[in-house]
């Protein structure tokens, strides 16, 4: 993007094959919600050997899913990289279930498009103006909270430094 432009722009982020990656993992590992919406069994059916009577709430647990070793290596570990080599062709619009982080099928997040959109839109424009440190460069603290969306159980702290000449942050010219 370079240290002269103020503005990622929305064809800039096709080119950010690492920040989709991050984007992806932090998907993965941290999904929105743990569990998906409740689907109803319309008539009995088998699933993985197990019979299922119709009218039978199921919820996918998405949690175990996207942390299943025998899909992701190192399940518990942030590896963006993951999804540049042996995962490229994974994708978080509910077409692969090994990432479903949004649902899949017919009830699946109606604005997950433009919520992505945004994210790296976003996230590409903060990354480009800041710099973020810990207080002492210590490390963050991951843990998550209970409850049905996945959040921070402590708040996050963070130093955050313009990362560009401040000619470039001028918006009077």
């Amino acid at each position: 993007v370079g240290k002269d432009r103020l503005l990622v722009t929305e064809s800039d982020t096709k080119n950010l094959v690492y920040l989709q990656s991050i984007i992806k993992e932090t998907l993965r590992l941290y999904p929105p919600a743990p569990l998906s919406v409740i689907h109803e069994a319309m008539e009995d059916c088998t699933v993985n050997g197990y019979h299922v009577s119709a009218g039978t709430w199921l919820i996918m647990n998405l949690y175990k899913i996207h942390h299943d070793p025998l899909i992701w290596a190192n399940p518990f570990e942030f590896q963006p990289e993951r999804f540049m080599t042996t995962h490229k062709d994974i994708d978080v619009r509910g077409q692969n279930f090994e990432l479903v982080p949004f649902g899949s099928g017919r009830r699946m997040c109606p604005g997950v498009s433009f919520a992505l959109q945004i994210l790296h839109f976003t996230l590409a424009n903060v990354l480009h103006w800041f710099e973020f440190e810990t207080p002492s460069n210590e490390a963050v603290d991951m843990r998550e909270a209970l409850g049905i969306t996945n959040s921070k159980a402590t708040p996050l702290e963070v130093h955050i430094t313009p990362r560009l000449p401040v000619f470039v942050y001028d918006t009077t010219n």
